[in-house]
């Protein structure tokens, strides 16, 4: 069947959102990154679906995030094994990003990138990375992160 889907994952705006829709009371903690404290807020329900969908194979899900440059802080508060990362710490994030996104579509894998802010709105470039369903962009609202339609979206595209 090949490799699956590489996933490229944010944290904030994505995991780590004000109101998770998610029917249950949010989880919250802190992390500890540049010398500050920082709160965060997320949806038990849905970090266990993204570690099942990691571990059964059906994704390999990868930190794409300014948590990067410290993985263990959202590990150890979502209770997420350590993935691997698109990249550690670096000056410009967007161009990481991206290049991360490419990255992956140049090594021929499938592509899931959900990011609440550098994920392309429609265009060319959202044209470029998503060409003959090589790519599944998906950019939640930032104050309610990815919703379970949305893992249902990721699922499905992740089998298909």
């Amino acid at each position: 069947m090949g490799d699956p889907p590489v996933w490229l994952l944010d944290v904030d705006g994505v995991i780590n959102v004000k109101r998770p829709g998610w029917g249950a009371a949010p989880f919250q903690g802190r992390a500890y990154a540049l010398g500050a404290e920082w709160k965060l807020r997320w949806a038990p329900a849905l970090v266990q679906r993204i570690q099942r969908l990691h571990r059964d194979g059906v994704a390999e899900v990868r930190w794409c995030s300014t948590w990067c440059a410290w993985p263990g802080e959202v590990e150890r508060l979502f209770k997420m094994p350590g993935l691997d990362r698109a990249f550690g710490e670096v000056p410009d994030f967007s161009v990481a990003k991206l290049a991360a996104a490419r990255a992956v579509l140049r090594g021929g894998r499938r592509l899931v990138w959900t990011d609440d802010v550098e994920v392309p709105e429609p265009g060319a470039l959202y044209d470029e990375l998503t060409a003959d369903g090589r790519a599944l962009l998906i950019r939640p609202d930032p104050r309610r992160g990815l919703t379970p339609a949305h893992l249902d979206a990721i699922e499905e595209y992740c089998q298909g």
